[in-house]
């Protein structure tokens, strides 16, 4: 809001395209105080220069490991070869020159748009060293969050299009449609053919169902539904990512071409990692073969890659993505645990992924895998904040974004009068548990 209220106040102030600034903005007529770049990743220099130069400040942000400045869109792709070769040209973004020339340069490390932890736990172990704060959420276990895998065993790969998979998907989304309207959800294949198949097959199924139709559209609005191929996906988010993966076999049960398109440039493995990390609940992979059958041979860091993730997508198994059960953090979780388990309920100290840890969470009765309650104490994690604003407003905000009920103990009250605080704490069980229940109707 701070932020915001600041953007407000600059006079005058403009959200335009860097491009946009070099074409409709006079040299010399327009000043800025601040100018801030978004997704500087994919920005070439030549097309930044012209908005930095007008700024007394600038301030660049991006992901170094995501998409880089590409020639993809400057010619048309009518096969893998020709689409391969205008996406894996290794570019120099305003990102990587903003790196070397600015300081000091900061890693923004909350990750909070994945609400379930295997969203994020692929790309954090794989792409940024287990450096991203993953906030866990209540559910460790639920078919509505989390990766799933799709095999599409009767299905081949020609002339750049998956017809089989297309059909398994477009009835996907159709089914999403019906089922879970307020789910926002984006489609994303891993060419341009198979992304103009899908949306073929998708709108000649809502051809005939008006009210279906009419709902696609309403949530192909502003944040809603969309159809993209994987070079047109970075900075878009959504409840629901639906994947092609595209290519595979020449025919049913055949061997699988290492041919992967852009994924085999240098780049593909930034690529992916762009595609991971689009859902905030749910990912379905599609594919027409599985991992095993890329075996162990030579790969590209690109085909590696996605053979690594098609198997945590089927078993859900990857170490990093696991809720981890650590020891309390001190004397004072140990006594807050102990008033919980002589109470009847189940506590696990320590809820967490990477980075991040709730010190106790209370396990629901009634939903195995789920936790009804959080218990935050002034303990290890509460004191290595580094403001107040921080442990007591923008983590709380976090968590109760991602679906946690939270109940807060402070060790002096807790000290002073360990009964008072016991009955308080009971009483937010039960109150969550109560919330929490399926109501009669």
């Amino acid at each position: 809001n701070r932020a915001g209220d600041a953007l407000k106040a600059l006079k005058p102030c403009f959200m335009m395209s860097p491009r946009s600034v070099a074409q409709y903005l006079q040299p010399g007529r327009h000043q800025f105080d601040v100018v801030v770049m978004d997704e500087a990743s994919q920005l070439r220099p030549e097309d930044a220069m012209g908005a930095i130069a007008r700024a007394k400040q600038a301030v660049i942000v991006g992901d170094s490991k995501q998409l880089p400045p590409t020639s993809f869109f400057e010619a048309a792709a009518d096969d893998d070869e020709v689409e391969e070769q205008f996406v894996t040209e290794n570019k120099e973004s305003i990102l990587d020159l903003a790196k070397m020339a600015f300081r000091p340069a900061r890693q923004l490390r909350w990750h909070y748009r994945s609400r379930h932890g295997s969203l994020i736990a692929f790309s954090n172990a794989r792409y940024y060293d287990n450096s991203l704060i993953v906030f866990p959420g209540p559910k460790e276990r639920n078919e509505q969050l989390g990766v799933s895998f799709v095999h599409v065993n009767d299905a081949s790969y020609a002339a750049g299009e998956n017809k089989r998979e297309a059909e398994r998907v477009a009835d996907a989304v159709i089914e999403h449609l019906k089922t879970r309207p307020d789910e926002t959800f984006g489609v994303v294949a891993l060419n341009v053919r198979q992304k103009s198949l899908l949306e073929a097959m998708i709108f000649d199924r809502l051809k005939d169902q008006p009210e279906l139709r009419a709902r696609f559209e309403r949530a192909g609005a502003s944040d809603g539904a969309f159809i993209k191929n994987l070079e047109s996906v970075q900075g878009d988010e959504r409840d629901v990512i639906f994947i092609s993966v595209t290519y595979g076999p020449s025919s049913p049960g055949a061997r699988v071409a290492k041919r992967f398109g852009p994924l085999n440039g240098t780049n593909g493995w930034r690529r992916l990692n762009v595609l991971f990390t689009r859902a905030k609940l749910r990912v379905v992979v599609f594919a027409s073969f599985t991992p095993e059958e890329l075996g162990d041979g030579e790969l590209s860091d690109g085909a590696r890659d996605l053979r690594d993730y098609l198997a945590f997508a089927r078993t859900g198994q990857y170490q990093q993505s696991r809720i981890t059960e650590r020891e309390p953090d001190s004397d004072f979780e140990v006594e807050v645990a102990a008033s919980l388990r002589d109470a009847g309920y189940t506590v696990t100290p320590q809820v967490g992924v990477a980075g991040y840890f709730i010190d106790m969470g209370v396990r629901s009765a009634r939903l195995p895998g789920e936790f009804v309650l959080g218990v935050e104490c002034d303990g290890a994690t509460y004191h290595s904040s580094f403001s107040a604003r921080d442990r007591d407003r923008l983590r709380q905000g976090v968590l109760e974004g991602l679906g946690w009920k939270l109940h807060r103990i402070w060790s002096t009250a807790w000290f002073r009068d360990p009964r008072s605080q016991t009955q308080q704490l009971i009483e937010a069980v039960r109150a969550a548990e109560a919330k929490d229940a399926p109501h009669e109707g």
